[in-house]
């Protein structure tokens, strides 16, 4: 499983790694069931009605193997040979994890009971998120974009995909690590939605150029409508001085929900240096992620827009150099954040 985990969760294996103990195989778990429908749903070879049906097969093991019994092992062998067929970083890792599927669902039966209610109601949330994803966009293509229309959808979605993991995790912790520890637990678990939340908004502004080329516009159409703009116009890179005063709020809503997760992180007791730092990466890697794209034009797709992997090391060890003083520390997130945007 450890093998798996590096192969499929590329800079989440990080996280996974400094992890304390008595948290570490629950989350590294629930993270390759996640990973494994995520598969299902992205692979986009197979038709849409076989990944919802394969999703709901998942769902039904999963939610067999959360109760303690045998589950019904799904048959992926299709989709796995479609991951075989794709190129893509981390294909070759996510068809073994389709194929070896009821390895982590077996280790999820032997679970202690509560820990497997955990993983269960998490995944249920993101599984029932991805098949929504599914129907919405059954039709998107590069010739037919289909939007959200509301920012209550965007919400949602952002709630399904990660708010929820940061409540999962959030619970976790208060189960395994802070037992008897002075921590306000719903302000925790508030500020762990956001987290979570803030780090998909960020994915989504990031990705936002390979989404619209699938058909997938995750901006609401309202709000572009606002501008008079249609999500199809997104597809033109010279639409981006147009596009830019909803983008900078959007960039804006990240930064205050990626804020939010700062204050989560150190709201955990200090003593819990694992914990903390393994939460301060993504935070601080979010911020760096903000910080380029408030300098590029996120509609041009061939400008990647991406965190270098010697920006990860730099980000780590820094943050390993700076948390034996608060001073220090609490500066790495004020200064990674991204620059208001000069007038012209």
């Amino acid at each position: 499983m450890r093998e798996l985990l590096r192969q499929v969760s590329r800079s989440f294996y990080l996280t996974l790694r400094i992890l304390p103990g008595p948290i570490r195989p629950q989350i590294g778990l629930a993270y390759l069931l996640a990973r494994a429908t995520d598969t299902i749903v992205d692979t986009r070879l197979v038709p849409v009605r076989m990944r919802i049906s394969a999703l709901r097969e998942m769902r039904l093991a999963i939610q067999e193997a959360a109760d303690g019994r045998h589950p019904r092992i799904p048959d992926l062998g299709e989709l796995a040979d479609a991951q075989a067929a794709t190129a893509g970083e981390g294909s070759e890792g996510e068809r073994k994890l389709l194929e070896t599927i009821g390895l982590p669902l077996a280790i999820l039966r032997h679970l202690d009971g509560a820990d497997r209610a955990l993983i269960h109601e998490v995944l249920e949330i993101i599984t029932r998120g991805q098949e929504l994803d599914l129907v919405r966009f059954a039709t998107a293509c590069l010739e037919q974009v289909v939007a959200l229309e509301t920012d209550t959808e965007l919400e949602e979605y952002t709630y399904y995909v990660a708010g929820c993991v940061g409540e999962f995790w959030t619970k976790m912790c208060l189960a395994h690590l802070l037992r008897g520890e002075e921590v306000e637990e719903l302000s925790l678990l508030a500020d762990g939605i956001r987290f979570g939340k803030g780090l998909q908004l960020v994915n989504i502004l990031r990705d936002l150029p390979r989404d619209l080329r699938q058909g997938r516009c995750y901006i609401p159409a309202g709000r572009l409508a606002e501008l008079g703009l249609l999500p199809k116009d997104l597809l033109d890179p010279e639409t981006i001085e147009r596009f830019r005063p909803l983008y900078d709020l959007y960039l804006q809503e990240a930064a205050e929900q990626l804020t939010s997760g700062w204050a989560y992180t150190n709201a955990l007791p200090p003593k819990e240096a694992r914990i903390r730092l393994a939460c301060a990466w993504p935070v601080l890697i979010g911020a760096r992620t903000l910080s380029l794209l408030r300098t590029r034009n996120v509609l041009d797709d061939r400008q990647r827009i991406k965190v270098t992997r010697s920006d990860v090391r730099t980000i780590i060890f820094h943050s390993l150099l700076a948390y034996p003083f608060p001073s220090a520390w609490s500066r790495l997130f004020r200064e990674s954040l991204p620059k208001p945007r000069k007038s012209a």
